[in-house]
């Protein structure tokens, strides 16, 4: 790494420290790049653990869906009562260790803005002009020459926006801020989202709540097969396809459907997993359908999912008009120095470690001058 007039200078930037972003820093290491010379890893979080960090201590690590390991070392011999949080955090800590990732953090990064340092692109387009990018944080700034971008989406929860929504006079909650279900004792809970989030809250909130309603915009799928690689690639086959076209990527539980397990089978059959439509406003003392139904409640928690969280590209102009960001596998259309590793069909952990080699393979052909397919 080498400071100029304050501006610290490495061939490449990895944003976020989660699964996505220490496979990347993993496979730099095995292509040569030395950490803090030639590549950095930035994480706003203030300690290892990425998203897991954050997760309710109910979600235990044996509750926890299809988590790989991390490439070059397993994850083994964990408690599955141990909340998740904790297990994953140990483990990403371990690993940043054995690896000598040297992760900055907390370092909020702000923008990322075109850097200059060379000719304009030449053509064709794909062929790296010498131009650098600036990486601007709460830690100073950084020139670099290609950046991976692994922040995910823990950091942008996406609340809906429905009419009378500011007069409810009860608790409104995320999923991004759920506090386990004890928090919901005698109370009237609503659940927002047909997702893996919402069952799981459902299941755990009803032994304590006075009443539990579930609402989804649209009916729940349940696959009874097996979860299996098929069907993940098919899942993913799908997502792929929508990034391809610079649309906004989309859920994968949306393509997969639930897993019909035994507790989600004892669940339907208690009643708590009863869904209704959307409602089509809130009122003070809960929500309401233009059919004239109406149910009460004391609090809303929102399992509506999350955004990517790319804001800190915007100076770029990335985004196209269909809403999303056009790439190929990881490698931004628009800009062949920017790789998005944890976006749409990397978005889960073992598509996390497949896309941080790919990443840094087409990273180590566009530093060394080779032509980059677009």
């Amino acid at each position: 790494m080498r400071d100029t007039a304050d501006v610290r200078e490495v061939d490449v930037v990895v944003i976020g420290a989660g699964q996505a972003g220490l496979s990347s820093a993993y496979h730099l290491r095995r292509a040569g790049f030395e950490p803090e010379r030639d590549f950095v890893v930035l994480d706003h979080s203030p300690r290892p653990g990425g998203a897991w960090q954050f997760r309710w201590p109910s979600l235990t690590y044996g509750k926890v869906h299809g988590m790989h390991s991390l490439p070059g070392m397993e994850l083994t011999g964990a408690d599955p009562a141990r909340p998740s949080s904790e297990v994953i955090a140990a483990y990403f800590a371990s690993y940043e260790e054995t690896f000598d990732l040297r992760v900055r953090r907390p370092v909020d990064v702000r923008a990322v803005r075109e850097g200059g340092g060379g000719p304009p692109w030449t053509e064709p387009v794909g062929v790296l002009g010498g131009r650098r990018l600036l990486v601007e944080t709460s830690d100073g700034t950084w020139s670099t020459r290609a950046l991976i971008n692994a922040t995910g989406t823990w950091d942008r929860p996406f609340w809906p926006r429905y009419p009378g929504q500011e007069t409810f006079r009860g608790r409104q909650l995320h999923t991004a801020i759920y506090p386990g279900p004890e928090a919901f004792r005698g109370q009237r809970v609503i659940v927002v989202g047909g997702g893996a989030s919402g069952t799981q809250h459902l299941m755990e909130i009803a032994p304590y709540a006075a009443a539990t309603t579930w609402v989804t915009r649209r009916p729940p799928v349940y696959n009874e097969g097996p979860f299996d690689e098929n069907l993940g690639r098919a899942a993913v086959a799908l997502v792929d396809e929508r990034v391809r076209a610079g649309l906004p990527p989309q859920s994968v539980v949306s393509v997969t459907g639930l897993p019909l397990n035994d507790a989600i089978r004892q669940a339907r059959a208690d009643g708590v997993l009863d869904r209704l439509p959307m409602f089509d406003r809130i009122t003070p003392s809960g929500v309401e359908w233009d059919d004239g139904r109406r149910v009460d409640a004391d609090v809303i928690l929102w399992a509506t999912g999350f955004r990517p969280a790319i804001e800190h590209l915007a100076p770029l102009k990335l985004r196209g008009p269909g809403g999303g960001i056009q790439a190929e596998d990881t490698r931004v259309v628009a800009d062949p120095r920017i790789h998005l590793v944890g976006y749409g069909p990397s978005a889960s952990t073992i598509g996390a470690n497949r896309a941080g080699r790919a990443a840094v393979r087409d990273i180590k052909r566009l530093l060394a001058g080779a032509p980059v397919a677009v």
